[in-house]
């Protein structure tokens, strides 16, 4: 990344946001909490997990750029080694993703307890705490990271007139295997479309497509 792009990564490009019912939230709270409680027995197992096949923490955090284009931070369940982010300058030549998006679909940097869990989706349940504390939705687009958004074309931005989502319309139509261009569309198609009836296609949808496993890398 150059030196403008990384003075430009710790900018947040702020957007005009999109007013959110407080019945949406309210129901997304009920949901998140339902939901913890009952993976509760899940969450503990993958932490153990976790914590008892590699070195390092069993959480994961980073910086993720949110509503209105501004950073958060992101829970996940750590999936790659401990030194995953100081190598990650020199694995740039293996990246497989399109437009401002950095992915590798055969990293090295992850454990094998990772790449399973990536399989399933499972290392982004604790964002279920995102969910509660308001920095994230169920549905929404992904949230990117400052480096990527700092690469987005100007309309890009529109992306974050809403919540970042634990799952989105891109999610469910082939994940990472999607070249940036039909993914940004399908976001942008979130943003203008939202409404509770596409949220329930979504979640519906969300389960067969973590199954299958496309795109999970």
């Amino acid at each position: 990344m150059s030196a403008t792009h990384a003075r430009l990564a710790s900018v947040p490009v702020l957007v005009p946001v999109r007013p959110e019912p407080w019945t949406r939230r309210v129901g997304e709270v009920a949901a998140a909490v339902v939901l913890v409680i009952l993976l509760a027995p899940v969450l503990l197992a993958i932490a153990l997990l976790v914590l008892t096949t590699s070195q390092g923490p069993v959480l994961f955090r980073h910086t993720r750029i949110g509503l209105g284009g501004r950073p958060f931070e992101v829970l996940k369940f750590r999936t790659m080694h401990v030194d995953a982010e100081a190598r990650a300058a020199e694995l740039l030549r293996m990246n497989t993703a399109s437009g401002p998006l950095f992915k590798i679909r055969h990293d090295p940097r992850i454990t094998p307890v990772g790449r399973w869990l990536r399989r399933l989706s499972l290392d982004e349940l604790p964002q279920l705490w995102n969910v509660l504390n308001g920095t994230m939705s169920l549905v929404g687009p992904r949230p990117s990271s400052p480096p990527e958004v700092a690469r987005f074309a100007p309309h890009e931005h529109r992306r974050h007139a809403v919540r970042p989502g634990l799952t989105g319309l891109a999610q469910i139509n082939g994940r990472s295997d999607l070249p940036w261009e039909k993914a940004i569309r399908l976001d942008l198609h979130y943003v203008e479309h939202q409404s509770l009836r596409l949220d329930l296609a979504v979640l519906l949808r969300t389960v067969p497509a973590v199954l299958s496993g496309r795109g999970a890398y």
